[in-house]
This record gives C-alpha cells, structure tokens and sequence, in this order.
C-alpha cells in the first residue's frame, strides 16, 4: 500500500510529521482528519528503494559547476513563483539527470521536510554546495528574500562558469599544439635521426660536432626511454604530494602569482573573484568579518586566502578593509582606492561590483592577449627545433659536397 509524508498542526497547535498508509491521496487526509490534524503538507512518499538502489548502483559522479548554475536559477524561478522550497526540491531532484546530485537533493528534502533550513542541510554537502552558497542561503532565509538572494547566487555562478570556461577554452590549443611539438620532436629523435646514423656510418669521416650531438641524444633517448618516463612520473607525483601539503600549496600559489605572464592574469582572475563575492556577500546582508572569511576560504589560492585573513583581523580591530589590501601588495591601487571610496560613501557592495566587472573584462582581454602571445612563441619554438634538427642531420651531406666539388 502507498506511504503518505504528512506535516500537520494537532489540536494543541503543536507542528507533528509523520507517513501513513493509505490507498490514495484522499484516503490518507480521512485517516489524517480522523485524528484531529490540521494538515499542512501531504505528499506522496516517493520511496527511497527505487531511486536510492539506482543511485547506489550507479558510478558516483562529480557535480559538475554547469549543474550547479542551472539547479540555482531552476531554484530561483520556482521559490519567486511561489512553490515551497520542499516542492521545488521535489522537482530538481525528479529531473536531475546526474543520479547523484539527484540522490543529495532528496536527500535535503527530506531533510527541510523533517524541520531542518535549507542551509542547514545543503551546509551537509560541503563538496557540491560550498561555503559561500550555504551563507548565501542562510542569509536569503533570515532575511525573508531567498528568492532575490538566489538570484545573486545564479548570477555569480554563472559569471563564474563563463570565466572558467574561458579561460580552458583559451589555453585547449596551446596546450594541444605543444603537445604535438613534444610528439613531433620525440618521433624525429627516436625514429627519424637512426636512420640518418645508419647512413653516415658508411661515410667513414668525423662527423660534425652538432650532427655527433644529435646522434648521441638519440642513442641516450632510445636506450632509457622507458627509464626517463618513469622519472619523469615519480617527479610529477612527488610535485602533486608536495603541492597537496599546506606548505607546498602555499609555495605553489605563490610562484603562480609570481609566474611571467600568467602571473599577472592569475591576480586579475583573484581580484575579480574576490571583489564579486564580497559584493554579493555585503549586498545579501551577511555581516562584513563573515563575509571576509568566507571570501578568503573560497579564493582559490592560499597566498590570497592568508591575505585576506589578515584584512579580516585588521578589520576586526577597527581599520577599513582598503588599508590592510593596499599593504598586501597584491591588489591594485586602483582597487583599493575604488573601495576605500565605497567605505567612505557608504557604497561599498556597488563600488566593488563595479570593480568586478571592469576586472571581468581586464581578465577577458588578458586571455585574448595571452592566446594571441602564445601561439606565435609555439610556432617559433617548432621552427627553432624542427629546423635545428633538420640543419644538423644535412651538415654532414653539406659538408662532403663542398669536398666533392673540390
């Protein structure tokens, strides 16, 4: 027989939940009101068997960021069109197409439908719902707007996402066309240069020293390449282990803020990152020093995670946030002179969106511009190797025609 979930109002006016069985929908409120219960909410118990023996047989998968964008905004237009956040949960969870993130919203349904907030039980699932989402929401509830706050979130999500993309986007034919460099110059040293060598050793003469340079490095290559790749694969791993230290993170964050080029798009993509999520933040009503810290654990990068800690401190004792960020000496002064002004006047979340989205556009001209750099410097080192090892391969040949013609 169907099981019926029931939030009802007893004749005291206390809140009771519970399931009943019964053969219908209409069936189940006559037992309900048999009982003296006012009932609120009556739904039909979905049954946990099917879609968690579905889930659980099924591979777990990663919540990807373009799920999480369209639950937001899916989210947004629901609650704004008045639906109760148990139903819209309802909803999402039915057309999920990713069985695990379909497994979790039940999962908080459930939870919101047992008298926990919605920020409560989303704050369970740390890894697809991250701090500054469950803050958002926490905020949204307290203040009665979470329909609007949603929509901030959706918003910044979305930005985000274009971002990312972006930038993958922008560095996929670099990174192929050298990849294919590495390959073309490999298959010339391993299978190309021997049977050069196989010809001059009929010559019976020295060969000339870059030629006899080329040789040896192919000789050295074929003999222990599988001794190379091994090396190279415990040099990654080791870097990997290291990087995953708090110390090691620490030391590779900052040598990418401090890499040529990349270095100075990496502070842009943080600056502009750093500045939409506090706006969000401030404009959504969560309090400044939590707002910092949240901001801080969501950077993405440790060298700026421990800087804003320090601006959250300073904050804490009573200085504005411009002062410590201008000591830092990763943020702009135009940054910080822009918030300090938004302090001043009392504008500081539309100051700061401000500074995001002139940022997004300095970040998007900075990937144009690395991607137009880039390519050229590929081609040219193809043309340096490729050519250098042509030219060294035909010295020998150049060189027993100038005897001949003698």
């Amino acid at each position: 027989m169907p099981k019926f979930i029931y939030v009802a109002k007893n004749k005291t006016g206390q809140t009771v939940k519970g399931n009943v069985e019964a053969s219908d929908k209409k069936a189940a409120m006559n037992v309900l009101r048999e009982k003296s219960l006012l009932i609120l909410k009556l739904e039909k118990d979905k049954g946990k068997s099917l879609l968690f023996s579905f889930s659980s047989s099924s591979r777990i998968q990663r919540i990807k960021l373009e799920e999480l964008v369209v639950f937001t905004r899916q989210m947004t237009t629901l609650t704004s069109a008045g639906i109760t956040i148990v139903s819209a949960l309802d909803t999402l969870a039915e057309q999920s197409e990713n069985p695990t993130f379909s497994k979790y919203l039940w999962e908080i349904k459930e939870a919101v439908n047992t008298g926990a907030s919605l920020s409560e039980a989303m704050g369970k699932y740390s890894k697809v719902f991250s701090e500054y989402f469950v803050n958002m929401v926490r905020a949204g509830e307290s203040s009665g707007m979470l329909d609007e706050v949603l929509e901030r979130v959706a918003t910044y999500l979305e930005k985000t996402n274009a971002l990312q993309k972006k930038i993958k986007s922008a560095m996929i034919y670099p990174f192929i066309v050298s990849l294919m460099a590495i390959i073309i110059t490999l298959v010339m040293i391993i299978k190309v240069i021997p049977v050069f060598k196989d010809m001059f050793s009929s010559f019976g003469a020295a060969l000339p020293g870059p030629t006899q340079f080329l040789i040896n490095l192919s000789d050295g290559v074929r003999e222990s390449f599988l001794l190379y790749m091994v090396l190279i694969g415990i040099f990654t791993v080791a870097i990997k282990w290291y990087a995953s230290t708090p110390k090691g993170k620490l030391v590779v964050d900052m040598l990418k803020l401090r890499a040529p080029v990349f270095g100075t798009l990496l502070k842009k993509v943080a600056v502009s990152k750093f500045t939409r999520t506090l706006s969000t933040l401030v404009k959504s009503g969560v309090p400044i020093l939590s707002a910092l810290e949240i901001v801080s654990k969501t950077s993405g990068n440790r060298v700026i995670e421990l800087e804003i800690s320090k601006v959250r401190v300073s904050v804490q004792e009573g200085e504005s946030i411009a002062t410590p960020l201008e000591k830092s000496g990763i943020f702009p002064p135009l940054v910080t002179k822009m918030i300090s002004v938004g302090e001043k006047s009392g504008e500081l979340e539309n100051m700061l969106s401000k500074i995001s989205d002139f940022y997004d556009e300095q970040v998007d001209t900075a990937v144009d511009g690395l991607t137009s750099l880039i390519e050229p410097l590929i081609i040219a080192f193809l043309g340096i190797v490729i050519g250098g090892i042509v030219l060294c391969m035909f010295l020998p040949i150049f060189k027993m025609s100038s005897l001949i013609s003698m």
